[in-house]
This record gives structure tokens, C-alpha cells and sequence, in this order.
């Protein structure tokens, strides 16, 4: 059994971060062997600070958290992100997008009805329309585009695919609930969704646990783990740690950070037993 703690080093670690760390760590110490990994996403370098990498480091030391080997860093891992999008668009399933945010939001103000997923409305498909001859001049003068997924051919490649979270039973994918989404951004030759695919099976990562709120997410790492002929891990998602206000807790929430509990006195043991089993 191998399990990973994937926080960004964009802020603080809060408690909502020590429950999912001890849920994976605890996981993982229960089997024979099993390994707690620690991998830094930090893809986005516009948001990541090189202080907080040791902050987290120290933060889980401190609740007693200890990891297996060396913690992994996405960004070293952009030549493995770049041959898996080649991998995509050897098959035909990623088209290049060169939408800005404000066409994009301006082309949802038009329809009348809009495609919507669970974080809002969904990219609504100029640029999966375009000839290709127009893509392959677009490229050609070098605008700026992203990576998107055909959502629609990559479910045609795959075939129905299914999911089974520990907690919540069986899923069938549904591939269209994100819409399109971004494989790799125009800033970075990357996304969540490409790089924690490849890097859950390059760790060899049997059990992906995680927050409830990425669920949805679920459904396109299956797609492209079919894709890209990845192994499928056993998923784990688990209720979210939410504020006195019943809103999920944030990386801005100082007063809840870590670092600020144990500068206020508390041992470890009284900052776990805040946070449920």
C-alpha cells in the first residue's frame, strides 16, 4: 500500500491539511509495509513560495507525520508532463486553445444555455471547432494557447470506464462533467489533472486519498489513466474539515494555520484530537 500527501506550497498547512495528511499517513502505517509519501504540487511557480516548503515539512514533523524517502517536487517532473500531452495528441484528443478568460466568459453571457459542472459553467468549445488548418496557423505564428481535452473522443477511445471510492461506493465516469478542461495552461506545460495522474503512477500510489471536493476530478484522472495506459489506484475520499462558519477551511485562514496552533502552546496531540477520526 502506498499512499501520498500532495499539499501546494502556496500557504500554510491549517487543520483541514492535518486531518488529510494523518488520514493517508494512519492508511498507509496500517498495512504491512506500507509507505506515506510527501510530494510538493507545485506547478503553478506564479503562487508557490520556497518558505513554505519547509514550513510544511516542519509542520508535519511536528504532529509526528513522518514520510518515506524524499519528498517529490511536480516541477521537477515537467519532461514526464510534456511526454504524456505528446501521448494525447498522438491520439487525436487534445486541441489547442487560444480563448482568453474574458472570450470565454463572454462566450457563456451569450448562450442561452450555458454548460455548467459542478464548479460553475464549463469552457463552451470555440476552439474545439475550429478547422484544423486555422489551428495549425494559429500555431504557426505562435499565439498563446493552452491544452485542451476532447472530453467527447476521449470517452470514444476509452469506452465506459468505472471507479469505486472506499467510502462512497461506485461510480461511473462521467466524462462530460467537467467539460473540456486544461492539460496544460498557457503559462505552464501542465495542469493538476495531467500531473497528478502521471505522478500518482510514476510513485506507484495504490490508495489516492484526498478531500471530497476533488471527486469530481476523479472522473477525468480515470479517463486519462485509460488514455495513457496507467494503472488505476484505489480512491478515498473524505469529508472536508470545515470553520466555525461551516465553509471549508483555507490557506488564507491564518488563525487556523498550524503554525500559528503550536506558536499559541498547543502540543500535537491536542491539535489532532480537533480533528476527527
Amino acid at each position: 500500500m502506498t499512499t501520498r500527501f500532495a499539499p501546494s506550497p502556496t500557504g500554510l498547512l491549517h487543520l483541514g491539511h492535518a486531518y488529510a495528511a494523518r488520514f493517508a499517513h494512519d492508511l498507509a502505517r496500517s498495512a504491512p509495509g506500507g509507505r506515506f509519501l510527501l510530494r510538493f504540487e507545485d506547478i503553478d511557480h506564479t503562487r508557490c513560495r520556497p518558505e513554505f516548503y519547509d514550513a510544511i515539512e516542519n509542520d508535519l514533523r511536528w504532529l509526528g507525520l513522518a514520510w518515506d524517502g524524499e519528498p517529490l517536487r511536480q516541477s521537477d517532473r515537467h519532461a514526464a508532463h510534456a511526454d504524456a500531452l505528446r501521448q494525447l495528441q498522438a491520439l487525436d484528443i487534445v486541441y489547442p486553445c487560444f480563448c482568453t478568460r474574458r472570450e470565454i466568459r463572454e462566450e457563456v453571457a451569450r448562450m442561452t444555455n450555458a454548460p455548467h459542472g459542478p464548479e460553475g459553467p464549463l469552457y463552451p468549445g470555440p476552439c474545439r471547432r475550429l478547422p484544423a488548418s486555422e489551428r495549425t496557423r494559429r500555431l504557426a505564428r505562435g499565439e498563446p494557447h493552452c491544452w485542451r481535452l476532447d472530453v467527447r473522443r476521449a470517452a470514444l477511445a476509452t469506452g465506459p470506464l468505472t471507479f469505486r471510492d472506499d467510502r462512497l461506493g461506485p461510480f461511473a465516469v462521467d466524462p462530460l462533467l467537467l467539460g473540456d478542461v486544461v492539460l496544460a495552461r498557457k503559462d505552464i506545460a501542465t495542469s493538476y489533472h495531467l500531473a497528478v495522474v502521471v505522478d500518482d503512477a510514476h510513485q506507484a500510489v495504490t490508495h489516492v486519498t484526498r478531500g471530497e471536493d476533488l471527486l469530481p476530478s476523479t472522473h477525468i484522472h480515470r479517463l486519462l489513466q485509460s488514455l495513457l495506459g496507467l494503472p488505476e489506484p484505489r480512491y478515498h475520499h473524505h469529508r472536508l474539515i470545515t470553520g466555525p462558519n461551516g465553509a471549508r477551511l483555507a490557506t488564507r485562514n491564518h488563525a487556523l494555520a498550524l503554525a500559528s496552533l503550536r506558536q499559541s502552546g498547543l502540543a500535537p496531540n491536542h491539535v489532532l484530537a480537533r480533528i476527527p477520526d
